[in-house]
């Protein structure tokens, strides 16, 4: 892990180099807050989902990939969308992923359509330098 960039109560970003153990140190990295944030209901699903696309960066771009998990209370303002966890992955490599259908026999291509089934909303974005693949989980009422 490079380091944790910020760690603000409700945001916490890290940025992890391009290597193998980088899947795993994410992994830690994600539960670990979500345990100390008390979101251990939505543990095993962000982990899957943060495991599939910091692989995909790890497969498709060179350079740090950056992880981001930011916690959204429900406002008392009716329009504020409800609680839910953002977590975003960075990596430099500015094409957007394609969701495509895997194959029965096939080793991988499921990462993003696990994504897409998972969470309540998903997406990406280009960045400064690179893209970012985001989804947003629903948390339970706080």
């Amino acid at each position: 892990m490079i380091g944790v960039i910020e760690t603000d109560g409700e945001c916490v970003e890290w940025a992890f180099p391009a290597e193998p153990d980088a899947v795993r140190t994410a992994r830690h990295a994600v539960r670990g807050t979500l345990r100390d944030w008390g979101l251990e209901s939505v543990g095993d699903v962000t982990v899957l989902l943060v495991s599939e696309l910091v692989t995909n960066s790890l497969r498709y771009a060179s350079g740090p990939i950056g992880v981001r998990l930011v916690r959204r209370h429900q406002a008392t303002d009716l329009s504020a969308p409800a609680p839910a966890l953002l977590v975003e992955v960075s990596d430099p490599l500015p094409d957007p992923p394609r969701e495509r259908v895997a194959g029965s026999d096939d080793e991988g291509g499921r990462g993003l359509h696990l994504v897409a089934v998972s969470a309540q909303r998903w997406g990406t974005r280009h960045g400064k330098s690179g893209k970012t693949v985001w989804f947003e989980l629903a948390l339970p009422g706080e």
